[in-house]
């Protein structure tokens, strides 16, 4: 049985929670989160206690750690958490400076932990599905990647303000499953950002529709278009075009039923909410992280994906800000 603490009860705290508690061989032991009210929420669904940091951590019956709060704290949860030995889930980014995520994997290193990224859409079963089959050569050798990572509706203002930025919070994800799908990193990003859902977006230098080049040094390519707004529901579509054929991995909808009239065919609009899409993943991934945690091997989503995630998004913001048609190559 691996017992946990959950840092952070906001929305993704509860799903991972969910998670932990269905899980046969874990069990949720502490919360801990600064907002009483959200903290007792998940602590009255779950049973677990609320503690502070200090606390949780000097626990030695606690084998694992998730974080899932404030971006700001994963750094210095981390770093905390190993230096007591604890297997580390933290949700992406690490941090949103690329020097302290450094730091954070020396720390990492240095105490010799477990720890896995939370880059769920690398468990999505159909996504998961797609890269299998790539790696059995199924569509010949890669030439090129679209992804398409549309949000139903936007952050609100405080949201924005109070987090990473479009790039940092939301394009990290298809950076990921860039280089995943890739089979090779990227040296050249090219990236153009606007502002036509929202003016808040402009206000905070922020983006709310992008789009994104990647070419790796075998002259594959990727293209990620994003957006905060899609009035048909969450739009997540992945393409691979290969030398012998294509694979695609399309949207998820509540139902398979379509209609046939004679005037149109029609079919249920896409899931609409990221928990609702990716509910299969979240369990998935926890799932693994478990499962590693108990037989001591290493993720297959570790620390230096998230770095390396980090990077391309630090690349993304200083093409789309230089405003030049230009690629960054690193």
């Amino acid at each position: 049985m691996i017992d946990f603490c959950l840092f952070g009860a906001g929305l993704i705290g509860s799903v991972h929670a969910a998670n932990i508690v269905r899980h046969p061989k874990a069990r949720l032991r502490y919360i801990v989160d600064p907002r009483p009210d959200a903290a007792q929420r998940i602590a009255s669904l779950t049973g677990a206690q609320i503690v502070d940091t200090n606390t949780a951590l000097a626990d030695p019956e606690i084998n694992a750690v998730l974080i899932a709060s404030a971006t700001k704290t994963h750094a210095d949860l981390a770093i905390a958490a190993a230096a007591k030995g604890k297997a580390i889930f933290c949700e992406k980014p690490i941090d949103l400076d690329l020097g302290r995520t450094d730091q954070c994997l020396a720390a990492i290193t240095q105490a010799d932990v477990l720890f896995q990224i939370g880059f769920n859409r690398r468990f999505d079963p159909s996504f998961r599905a797609l890269k299998q089959r790539l790696d059995k050569n199924e569509i010949g050798a890669i030439e090129q990647v679209i992804i398409t990572s549309r949000d139903p509706e936007a952050e609100t203002e405080e949201a924005l303000a109070g987090g990473g930025g479009v790039f940092r919070e939301m394009t990290i994800h298809d950076f990921d499953m860039a280089r995943n799908l890739l089979g090779e990193e990227p040296v050249e990003l090219f990236a153009s950002g606007s502002c036509l859902v929202l003016p808040y977006y402009a206000k905070l230098g922020d983006y709310d529709t992008a789009m994104f080049i990647l070419r790796t040094a075998s002259g594959r390519q990727c293209h990620i278009n994003n957006s905060v707004r899609a009035v048909y529901g969450y739009d997540q579509r992945i393409e691979v075009h290969g030398s012998n054929g294509m694979l695609q991995a399309g949207n998820r909808t509540p139902t398979s039923v379509e209609a046939f009239g004679p005037q149109a065919v029609s079919r249920d609009r896409p899931l609409y909410f990221f928990v609702e899409r990716y509910a299969e993943s979240y369990a998935a991934e926890l799932d693994h992280f478990v499962e590693c945690v108990i037989s001591s091997r290493n993720p297959d989503v570790g620390a230096k994906d998230g770095r390396n995630a980090m990077i391309l998004c630090e690349a993304a913001l200083a093409s789309a800000k230089s405003g030049r048609f230009e690629p960054v190559r690193f």
